[in-house]
């Protein structure tokens, strides 16, 4: 490193390239961790800035910050919440440089957003970075009433409910595609499939309106489970039992959280279990994975019914977006339904890395938080592209072959279920056998068996009125 200052920590000096906002401590998490080469969420860089900006304005306001050399307790406040909103803004998301993977519990984040906005602090007030004597420090003023152990959790909370909306407002609209095109299909009849075999009829319309409402209860089971998210505990510092914050922290620090993000938050009625469990976290993964579930469901429902088109069942047509072979011509792939089955195996692998982070907490704080940071904000930013990427290049556009529903149907054996209440099960499995034999349709065999005349048999086995439930008479 040619182009570098000295910054000291309480490990001694640490070359610290000459430009950066950030110090000695963060230097040191770039070199013990140079796993992956990337960075953290920008939810994460928010959430943590928007801790050290409230908790600046709240410091001040309980009269905590300490004149230092030529620089009121006032000033030094106003400077670190100005650098902290800069920060807020994504200003300076490229001085955060610390790995997903690092030590445990987050210090090395929580470091690096202290140092940053220390030394942009720093600035404001005219000093150098190189300067010695500048005033603002990472710890005694961006850190003050804070720890690691409760400004990780709190920023974990934080960051999820920060993209939230965003999630919850994609996937309502690819509920309201689904819906859309449940209206469209309403009335095209259909040969239903249990068991990947020939069931009784359904309607086009139907079927997609079962994967609407499992989207729209997806969205409710993610927003009952954000409301444990909202519950901050803020103010535990080291352990839970406050030290080093003042007693009016707390409930200071949840009220002016609210008031500078806009987002509905509570008070931890117990800080200990704040800071010792994973639990709300661990609780919005798995409403994450159930709609990953779902997804990956409706995914391959579409890659059957699309399949074919001329050996497979060809009951849909998705928009052609792209070629489907390097060497077959002509080739068409559902790539859509392929990547949100492969998004969504993804989205499971980190809730599976969310609940073994979450029950491997000791004590009085889960050291594995990090990870969970990471793969909970990861979750998220998969789920908006790969539904968003889906319904507008798949859901909206894809349409019915209402020719291939209709053959399909039409030589359907299993239609005869709907004159069990007429002519009994065995007879119908008798006739179920006869037309499969013969390539027969059902109406045919039913009256040469003389169990039906023809004007009954084809009112009893009316497709549509199947559909509508009911027993036929």
């Amino acid at each position: 490193m040619t182009d570098y200052r000295i910054e000291k920590d309480s490990l001694g000096e640490m070359q610290v390239p000459a430009d950066a906002l950030y110090g000695a401590q963060t230097q040191r998490a770039v070199m013990n961790f140079p796993i992956t080469g990337g960075r953290c969420y920008p939810a994460f860089v928010w959430a943590m800035a928007m801790i050290k900006r409230a908790a600046a304005e709240v410091n001040n306001d309980l009269g905590l910050f300490q004149d230092k050399e030529s620089v009121s307790g006032g000033q030094i406040a106003e400077a670190i919440m100005q650098a902290a909103d800069e920060v807020i803004t994504g200003k300076w998301n490229n001085q955060f440089v610390v790995d997903p993977f690092q030590a445990g519990a987050g210090t090395s984040q929580n470091m690096n957003t202290n140092e940053v906005i220390s030394n942009r602090a720093n600035q404001i007030l005219g000093y150098a970075i190189s300067d010695a004597k500048k005033p603002v420090h990472p710890n005694d003023h961006v850190n003050m009433a804070q720890s690691t152990n409760d400004t990780i959790p709190t920023a974990i909370r934080l960051g999820v409910l920060w993209r939230l909306d965003e999630m919850i407002d994609v996937l309502k609209g690819l509920q309201t595609s689904l819906e859309d095109k449940a209206r469209e299909f309403d009335g095209i009849v259909k040969s239903g499939r249990t068991h990947l075999q020939d069931a009784v009829p359904v309607r086009l319309g139907q079927e997609f309106s079962g994967y609407a409402k499992a989207i729209e209860r997806d969205i409710e089971k993610i927003m009952m489970a954000a409301e444990g998210m909202r519950r901050l505990g803020i103010g535990g510092t080291a352990a839970g039992t406050g030290l080093n914050a003042h007693p009016e922290y707390h409930s200071r620090m949840v009220k002016t959280l609210q008031n500078l993000t806009g987002i509905t938050l509570y008070e931890s009625d117990n800080l200990f279990e704040s800071m010792q469990s994973m639990g709300d976290a661990v609780f919005f993964s798995s409403a994450i994975r159930t709609l990953a579930q779902d997804l990956i469901r409706i995914a391959n429902d579409f890659r059957l019914l699309s399949s074919g088109p001329t050996t497979g069942l060809d009951e849909i047509r998705l928009p052609t977006v792209q070629p489907g072979s390097s060497i077959m011509p002509g080739k068409v792939n559902p790539v859509l339904a392929e990547m949100l089955d492969m998004a969504m195996f993804h989205v499971l692998g980190n809730d599976l890395t969310v609940m073994l982070a979450g029950q491997a907490g000791q004590l009085e704080l889960n050291v594995m938080m990090p990870i969970i940071a990471h793969n909970l904000f990861e979750m998220m930013h998969v789920v908006i592209g790969a539904a968003q990427a889906f319904n507008d290049k798949c859901v909206v556009g894809l349409v019915a072959n209402e020719q291939k529903t209709t053959q399909w149907l039409a030589n359907n054996p299993i239609l005869v279920t709907a004159l069990n209440p007429i002519i009994g099960y065995l007879k119908g499995a008798e006739v179920a056998k006869k037309s499969m034999a013969t390539g027969k349709p059902i109406i045919d065999v039913v009256v040469e068996l003389g169990y039906m005349t023809r004007e009954d048999a084809v009112a009893a086995l009316d497709a549509y009125r199947m559909t509508e439930g009911g027993i036929t008479e």
